[in-house]
């Protein structure tokens, strides 16, 4: 299974429905008849009025408050234009034969699966709860996988930068490199609250002889990061429990102890782990204490670290500008009709006939946000697996 496969399910299983590009059954837009019902057309291929709805119901999915007219006008451009953007990428990928194998699609999507613990209830109950089939699904998967080949594909011609350019960029931003003050922690958590985990423990009685037994495990020298996978009830278990890194400050706000905080840089040593501490939200963890600095200290460039993350943001920022120029070149050779801009042109007072029945969600609120949207140039940006290189975002490199 490669990697991009792999990078590109993660999305699907998460967040299939926002980036629906079949039909889910969800309208609240036009007519109703075939030709009203279509939004625009990406060479021949049409995305319809229900397709764009799907996408901001889930958006707006646990909100009552419904969009107005001119919201909901707004909205539609909006993420009509991320998915023209997305069909232009995947069609595109499927002309230079990018397109993943049924086979493929299937073992990435049983792999991802098992790694965030979902049994086949759970997925067929994530399937109902955004309105999908499995089919519907598999397409998702299906351009999704293709795009991110494409991207990676282009990506690969990225050369790498030249020791001057990264002696260059530490030179310009030295601030960022400073070593923090701070510890590195990972937790085992368990929820009394019903959280649909694959191992929950429901009520506070069970919560309690849950985190007491997997003390005990540990205790016997059982592998912390194994047993966070097997039974942590929080996300981090597919980190092994990490957590990250924080400061004296960060963790007094997460609500620990400011005795347990004061262990952290004093008594306790990196690999020891805390007994179960029922913190305010009700949940028991078990910390352990992963990387412990009691300095802040700035960072050289004869730090390994320090040059492969500027290397690394680098390499990324080229293939973002890469990948941003490639969708403007297949933007300009589609042939794109976009109906619904053309109805709201000619129509203004009624935008289009839109009616305000979907569900509130923010305007600016899509799948993927416009090319010239994406932040002050950072060495570090990574492509979104699931959508077009619009959905590029920066980030600083990492410095702790």
């Amino acid at each position: 299974m490669s990697r991009a496969i792999k990078q590109a399910i993660v999305t699907i299983l998460t967040a299939a429905a926002a980036l629906a590009f079949a039909a889910c059954g969800t309208t609240g837009s036009g007519s109703g008849t075939t030709a009203e019902n279509v939004a625009a057309t990406v060479n021949g291929k049409e995305i319809k009025m229900n397709e764009i709805d799907a996408v901001i119901n889930q958006q707006a999915r646990g909100q009552q408050v419904p969009l107005n007219q001119l919201e909901l006008a707004a909205a539609r451009l909006q993420v009509l234009d991320d998915l023209v953007k997305q069909e232009v990428l995947f069609q595109r990928a499927e002309k230079e034969g990018l397109l993943p194998k049924e086979e493929e699609i299937t073992q990435a999507i049983n792999e991802q699966k098992v790694q965030n613990g979902m049994t086949e209830e759970q997925y067929q109950k994530m399937l109902k709860d955004n309105n999908q089939t499995e089919q519907q699904l598999r397409d998702i998967a299906r351009r999704t996988i293709a795009v991110k080949r494409l991207l990676d594909r282009v990506g690969s011609k990225v050369s790498t930068p030249t020791d001057k350019e990264v002696e260059d960029f530490y030179n310009n931003n030295k601030q960022r490199y400073v070593s923090s003050r701070g510890v590195g922690l990972a937790a085992i958590v368990v929820d009394p609250a019903d959280n649909g985990a694959s191992d929950d423990a429901k009520g506070e009685a069970e919560a309690k002889q849950k985190i007491d037994i997997i003390y005990q495990r540990l205790k016997s020298g059982a592998d912390f990061a194994t047993v966070a996978r097997e039974r942590s009830e929080d996300q981090s278990n597919l980190r092994g429990g990490d957590i990250g890194f924080f400061s004296e400050e960060q963790l007094k706000q997460m609500g620990l102890p400011a005795e347990l905080v004061s262990q952290f840089f004093n008594t306790m040593q990196t690999g020891d782990i805390t007994a179960p501490q029922h913190v305010g939200n009700g949940q028991w963890y078990i910390l352990k204490l992963t990387a412990k600095r009691l300095q802040t200290e700035n960072l050289t460039l004869d730090n390994p670290d320090v040059r492969k993350d500027i290397t690394d943001g680098l390499v990324s920022q080229r293939k973002r500008i890469l990948s941003e120029a490639l969708l403007q070149v297949a933007m300009s050779e589609a042939k794109i009709e976009n109906k619904l801009a053309a109805d709201i042109v000619t129509s203004p007072d009624r935008m289009g006939g839109l009616r305000p029945v979907t569900p509130g969600a923010s305007p600016a609120a899509s799948p993927a946000a416009s090319p010239a949207a994406t932040t002050a140039p950072s060495p570090q940006a990574s492509a979104s697996p699931a959508v077009s290189p619009a959905t590029t975002t920066t980030a600083t490199p990492k410095k702790q």
